[in-house]
């Protein structure tokens, strides 16, 4: 992978991290997901405009296809990341939403995107998926649960943490096949996907417009800086993306579980910090690694 790669998955993982406990703090659901793509669409509107003057007249049916699939994806990625985030705690469902789904995207690039990768490369995914495993509690984690409400949100943690991964791989692949084959703007095609997510969502939200106020005021100034984070650090990985194979970007992505382990346990009070700092030693070793592979 090159240098220039990597160092945009390691930023993008800082800012991922951030806006990811951000949104765990909230305790939001559908309606503080609309918040947020409201917000990434206004706030990038100009340079969507722009984008958009230029590119869209190029674009072909399997370019919308593409926007609409991942607009939609990010929808129920949102809408189950935020469940999973108020039925368990972040320190499960993160690392194992942020693991599952890069390690199924990879394994589906190699196959349909004829990609390689060198043992260095497996190596490094090894890694990645173990410092996953230790992040999110390891051997621990049902020990730790020392209560039948807390091992019930260990539960719906493993639960939510899956399904979000599966959310990611799809919508990884999606965007992966835009920007590498189609070769579409990584800015603009996250930009109209954003689009479509508001779109999507208005319609629930807006039904109960006094529930919707009443969780503006508690969550509208959280959701402006998740708006304004999350385009920046995916982006980034778009663009990586451009540069290096997806089977190496997204398990590299993986390097955020480092700032989450830290940032999460300490702000968040969640866990058993040696094992979670463990495993992002883990992650940091195995995204060495795939650099190399």
């Amino acid at each position: 992978m090159p240098a220039s790669a990597l160092a945009l998955v390691v930023l993008a993982g800082l800012i991922h991290a951030g806006w990811n406990i951000a949104a765990k703090k909230a305790s939001g659901d559908v309606r503080y997901a609309f918040f947020i793509a409201f917000f990434t669409v206004i706030l990038w509107a100009p340079l969507g405009a722009y984008l958009a003057w230029q590119h869209l007249p190029a674009w072909e049916a399997a370019a919308w296809a593409c926007v609409v699939a991942s607009g939609g994806i990010h929808v129920l990625y949102f809408i189950v990341l935020l469940r999973g985030y108020r039925k368990a705690d972040l320190t499960v469902v993160y690392p194992l939403a942020r693991g599952s789904g890069p390690l199924m995207s990879s394994l589906v690039a190699l196959a349909l995107f004829g990609e390689r990768i060198s043992a260095w490369g497996f190596g490094g995914l090894a890694a990645v998926v173990s410092g996953v495993f230790l992040v999110a509690g390891g051997p621990g984690i049902w020990r730790n649960a020392h209560s039948p409400a807390q091992r019930a949100r260990t539960r719906m943690g493993l639960l939510y943490g899956l399904l979000t991964g599966l959310c990611i791989a799809s919508y990884t692949l999606v965007d992966g096949y835009a920007v590498k084959v189609l070769l579409l703007s990584p800015i603009l095609m996250f930009y109209m996907a954003c689009c479509v997510q508001a779109l999507l969502m208005a319609v629930p939200v807006l039904q109960d417009r006094v529930l919707a106020l009443q969780h503006w005021r508690d969550q509208w100034k959280s959701a402006l800086l998740v708006g304004a984070l999350s385009p920046v650090s995916y982006v980034l990985v778009l663009y990586a993306l451009q540069m290096a194979p997806l089977s190496h970007v997204a398990p590299a992505r993986e390097v955020s579980m480092l700032f989450a382990a830290l940032l999460g346990g300490k702000l968040l009070g969640e866990g058993d910090r040696v094992a979670r700092l463990s495993g992002a030693a883990c992650i940091a070793l195995g995204v060495a690694a795939l650099s190399l592979g």
